[in-house]
């Protein structure tokens, strides 16, 4: 059983669009592209060499995988070469041409194409970025791992990670660091139902 990982840049209100630069995705007149890169430190970059030298393939929506197959290709050999070297498997609704070699189209429903690949053997599979397809993957209880960076700062409204149909799920926390920038960098992993209570006083 392959475990499905996502790793995903948020603002403290609970924003993941966009972290990357203006026009990455600007759905909603979103104006606040680039909200991460200024807050980068050798931490972090440590910690992205790490989930990043161990082998994976990635699952990503159509928008994500536009924006990568873009730029990796083109980018220097030692910073792209697992993400060149991995297999793609991208989820749209659509009959996409995918150029970026290693790439391969989730045929039919997307929840039942990414549970399928994760009965099957190989390494680890990660999600970056690919909001609309995590709603989906979220809905259907799919994910294995969070690994969250969250950001110092609010840009008010964009698309966020845990939409309104998000299953309901209690997560343990299993590491957690902070950049020297304010960056909580957090994974977490699902236990199950999640477990609720009272405060209330026994005679109230």
């Amino acid at each position: 059983m392959r475990k499905l990982i996502v790793n995903t840049f948020l603002t403290l209100d609970g924003v993941m669009q966009a972290p990357g630069g203006p026009g990455e995705d600007d759905t909603g007149d979103f104006a606040h592209g680039g909200w991460s890169v200024h807050y980068w430190d050798e931490l972090m970059g440590q910690a992205m060499g790490q989930t990043m030298g161990v082998p994976f393939d990635l699952v990503l929506g159509r928008r994500t995988y536009d924006i990568f197959a873009a730029h990796w290709p083109n980018a220097p050999e030692e910073d792209a070469k697992p993400l060149n070297d991995a297999t793609k498997y991208v989820a749209s609704h659509g009959r996409p041409t995918l150029s970026w070699r290693n790439s391969t189209l989730i045929d039919g429903d997307a929840a039942e194409g990414v549970a399928a690949l994760k009965r099957t053997d190989g390494p680890e599979l990660q999600v970056h970025g690919s909001s609309d397809l995590l709603q989906t993957l979220l809905r259907h209880g799919l994910v294995d791992q969070f690994r969250i960076w969250t950001f110092p700062v609010l840009v008010g409204g964009g698309k966020r990670l845990f939409g309104d149909g998000t299953a309901p799920t209690a997560l343990k926390l299993v590491a957690n660091s902070v950049s020297t920038t304010g960056v909580v960098l957090s994974t977490y992993e699902p236990t199950g139902e999640i477990a609720t209570g009272t405060f209330a006083l026994a005679d109230e």
